[in-house]
């Protein structure tokens, strides 16, 4: 398994719990009307849950008994998601997503690793605001 899948399992294998609070529970008869509404000539695909990846992070970091810049720090991430934060690690992860500069564990490498991480949770369902990606 990637690195960067380790990290997506890491925060989406939380979905149930994250969908769960989030679904407002919606009454039966609405529900029934809703079903004998709709349109049999096509199934209609269950609307995609995007997973908040700030809450669920922050719910991960605030059991932990460290205080870790998650939201700024690739190694402090990848702390609160309990995966190896070494620098073999890092550099597979750089390789992985495509960085292109010297992997060395420098803070640019770290830096970019970190947005590019969450530019990549965005793209495949988190909701991660703007100012964390690239």
């Amino acid at each position: 398994m990637s690195i960067f899948s380790s990290i997506k399992n890491a925060i989406f294998g939380h979905k149930e719990e994250v969908a769960v609070a989030a679904a407002p529970a919606a009454p039966v008869e609405i529900a029934a009307a809703a079903v004998e509404a709709a349109p049999t000539s096509a199934p209609e695909a269950a609307p995609m849950i995007e997973i908040d990846v700030i809450a669920v992070v922050g719910q991960m970091a605030a059991q932990h008994d460290e205080d870790l810049n998650w939201d700024t720090s690739i190694v402090d991430l990848m702390k609160v998601l309990k995966l190896d934060s070494s620098l073999a690690n890092r550099k597979e992860l750089a390789e992985e997503l495509g960085y292109a500069g010297e992997l060395n564990g420098s803070a640019d490498m770290n830096l970019w690793l970190h947005k590019q991480v969450m530019t990549e949770l965005a793209q495949h369902g988190g909701k991660v605001p703007a100012e964390l990606q690239h």
